[in-house]
């Protein structure tokens, strides 16, 4: 019932696919016409009336006239024409696929139907093994000869059904030599090079590209298609080597970039599989090889016009970066040295093309990718040198020249690949950090995670003065390149800090935290000091500002505790004390030179943020100092603390909130006098509300008349400055009447 069912289908098919091709026909039937009278009704308006034989003998001047007016209907018609878009290198293929994807979704339905008829009609034993193949052979030049006759009034169309016709030969001699044996390997080989040769030739017969893409599609999966899981790379890669100079052979007859771009992504994955998979020394050969092919495909262009086109240059760097992570790969597998050869020698050559350049007095194009990837090979050559990892060296480097790249040119593409690379490299450096974890014993700074770290740094930075330079150029930020920036200060603060961490990682939590807590204060001090040269925004300003004065609180009343305490219990020399004093010349810096040039005091908060900082820190270094000058050890430093706490604590609070006081009258600043105010009333309750009741009678008394006189003192000069204010500004209304009287 179902084969009834799909004959009448197919029928139906046929019926409805004849009328429309009718249809079809009669509207380009009508729109042919159309066109005619078009230009016909055109030609007759822009052309003046004939002259006569007689006019042209006499009055030549008509002749100068005509001319005139038809070159004045050219000019008139090309400034009606509109702008040419200038369209991205990759609309091209969005253009045909949007033109053509029904086309191949049909080409590969008919491809899978026949595929499942054959089943259909192996299941139900109707013909043999032979004849299985042989219907496929045939069902594939069939197609292949529908195309041919199409060709050339469709020529794509016809390009997509012969590549459907080659797609079935594959697969016929895939199946005829892996399911039923019918031949050798050798002679499976044979055939599908016969395949792949045969399209090449018609594809560069019938000059269509795309046919040639599907060709070398087929080419490059033969081996796949007829492997035994035995492998012979040599005769593979010969094999690869002969497509490749076919490629670029027709490349060089046709320009067609595509195709070679398509050679260049199956060889690296082959490549890269034999590199993994059984990494010996006749892998090199081949990987200069490919090197040299395709290092000649991206300069064809650059020989013809000295030029180099956004996919030339893309190739130029993935060959070179590409080709020697497979090197390196095989000399560290196989540990032969030096491990830089092919670096250098790579970038020799990138070298004589720099030279030649400058020797035409030429700084265009070719001449910054030149140069990027000669110095790249060259950085690369060090940090191979110095055993550091090398999928972060080389991504690192790799996207620092698609920046610059994208700095010489305009071109955005570069910029999307930095984009796209960048995470990655970040991912990376991660993965690199984590040896800190699991690595004992590395040398100071010559170790191979910060040795890789710093060219992570180096590559930053220069990524960093690249995106400054850029938005200086434009006079706009982009999102993008704000949270490069930040991302990249993250990296040189991370890859630093983890290095200091780790050599002192032996030491008590207190010290390590202090020391660790230190270098931020000092990393964001350095941020704040060049943020004019670095083009930080006013709102990152303010966030390292205020991570700053977190930074702060926390390192003296946190960690500087646990510092004391450590000293105490004899864990850590006294001398240790003195590094975390270091803190207090970025604090007196920042607070007296840096935020009075910022914006952060557009908000009030801000005067509170500053007041709790220097509360906060003066009165941890003040209770940690007195610890350890009256204490022998950790049991005696708890009276010490209480005893400071009860005693001096309320002193310091009642002087600081009078210097609070006083700043806020004397500058006008309303939030430090509530700051003084404040702090006032918390000493208040807590001197009545706990400390009186700890005191003995001579520190009660002591206290309360120090606290008194303060208090007196404060007083008297806030009245003393009131009056001063107030007198001034009655001397002030004074003069004023009597210049208007």
């Amino acid at each position: 019932m179902n084969e009834y069912f799909a004959v009448i289908l197919i029928v139906v098919i046929a019926i409805v696919f004849n009328n429309l091709n009718t249809k079809i026909r009669k509207l380009e039937k009508k729109i042919s016409d159309l066109n005619s009278r078009e230009n016909n009704a055109s030609f007759s308006s822009e052309i003046p009336q004939e002259i006569s034989p007689t006019e042209e003998l006499t009055t030549p001047q008509t002749i100068q006239t005509v001319e005139a007016r038809q070159e004045n209907v050219k000019l008139h018609q090309h400034r009606d024409l509109p702008p040419i878009e200038q369209k991205d290198w990759l609309s091209p293929l969005f253009d045909f696929l949007k033109q053509n994807i029904l086309t191949i979704i049909g080409i590969f339905t008919l491809v899978l139907g026949i595929g499942y008829f054959v089943k259909y009609a192996i299941d139900k034993n109707w013909i043999g093994e032979t004849a299985r193949a042989g219907i496929g052979l045939c069902t594939g030049a069939g197609i292949i000869l529908i195309g041919h006759f199409l060709r050339k009034n469709y020529k794509t169309f016809a390009s997509i059904i012969t590549g459907g016709g080659i797609a079935i030969l594959y697969f016929t001699a895939t199946i005829a030599f892996r399911e039923y044996h019918l031949f050798s390997q050798n002679t499976a080989f044979i055939i599908t090079s016969l395949i792949t040769a045969v399209s090449i030739i018609l594809s560069y017969y019938y000059k269509s590209e795309v046919l040639i893409i599907i060709s070398l599609i087929g080419g490059f999966t033969a081996p796949l298609m007829i492997s035994t899981g035995q492998s012979n790379y040599p005769f593979l890669f010969i094999y690869l080597t002969l497509l490749n100079i076919g490629m670029l052979a027709v490349t060089f007859l046709q320009h067609w970039k595509s195709v070679g771009w398509t050679a260049y992504i199956f060889t690296s994955l082959y490549l890269f599989y034999w590199t993994q998979e059984k990494p010996e020394l006749l892998s090199i050969t081949f990987y200069l090889i490919s090197y040299v092919i395709f290092y000649i495909f991206a300069l064809l262009d650059y020989f013809r016009k000295k030029d180099l086109t956004i996919p030339d240059i893309l190739m130029l760097v993935l060959i070179n970066f590409s080709s020697i992570i497979g090197l390196y790969s095989i000399f560290d597998q196989l540990q032969y040295e030096p491990v830089i050869i092919f670096p250098v020698i790579f970038a020799l050559l990138n070298a004589v093309l720099l030279f030649k350049e400058y020797g035409r007095k030429s700084t265009g194009t070719p001449f910054s990718v030149f140069a990027g990837i000669t110095v790249s090979l060259i950085t690369i050559a060090v940090a191979l040198q110095f055993k550091t990892h090398l999928i972060t060296s080389i991504w690192a480097i790799e996207a620092t020249l698609l920046l610059f790249i994208w700095k010489k040119t305009g071109h955005k593409i570069f910029k999307t690949c930095f984009h796209l690379l960048f995470p990655m490299v970040i991912c990376a450096q991660i993965v690199t950090w984590s040896e800190y974890f699991n690595t004992e014993d590395l040398s100071i700074i010559f170790n191979p995670v910060f040795l890789t770290s710093l060219v992570t740094i180096i590559s930053s930075v220069i990524n960093l003065y690249i995106l400054r330079n850029a938005e200086k150029e434009t006079e706009k930020s982009d999102f993008f390149e704000d949270l490069t920036a930040i991302i990249s200060y993250g990296v040189i603060y991370t890859a630093l800090l983890f290095e200091i961490i780790y050599h002192i990682h032996d030491m008590a939590w207190g010290p390590v935290s202090s020391v660790g807590i230190l270098f931020s204060i000092y990393y964001i001090f350095v941020l704040l000091i060049f943020r004019k040269q670095l083009t930080i925004s006013n709102d990152i300003q303010k966030g390292l500002i205020i991570l700053f004065c977190f930074l702060m609180t926390i390192n003296i009343s946190v960690s500087t505790s646990e510092v004391v305490e450590d000293i105490l219990s004899k864990e850590l020399g006294s001398g240790f004390y003195l590094l975390h004093l270091f803190q207090w010349i970025p604090l007196i810096y920042v607070f007296l030179k840096i935020i009075p040039d910022t914006e952060f005091h557009k908000s009030k908060i801000s005067y509170w943020i500053i007041a709790f900082t220097l509360i906060t820190s003066v009165s941890c270094e003040l209770h940690h100092s007195y610890v350890l000058a009256v204490s022998q050890d950790v049991m005696a430093s708890y009276e010490a603390k209480e005893h400071f706490n009860i005693l001096y604590l309320p002193i310091l609070w009642t002087v600081l909130a009078s210097i609070f006081i006083y700043i806020g009258l004397k500058k006008n600043i309303q939030e430090y006098s509530k700051v003084g105010f404040a702090l006032m009333g918390i000493m208040v309750l807590k001197l009545y509300g706990h400390d009186v009741w700890q005191m003995d009678n001579i520190s009660r008394i002591s206290a309360f008349i120090v606290l008194g006189i303060i208090l007196l003192l404060s007083s008297f000069t806030f009245q003393r400055l009131k009056n001063i204010i107030k007198n001034m500004v009655d001397k002030k209304d004074k003069n004023e009447e009597n210049i208007d009287l």
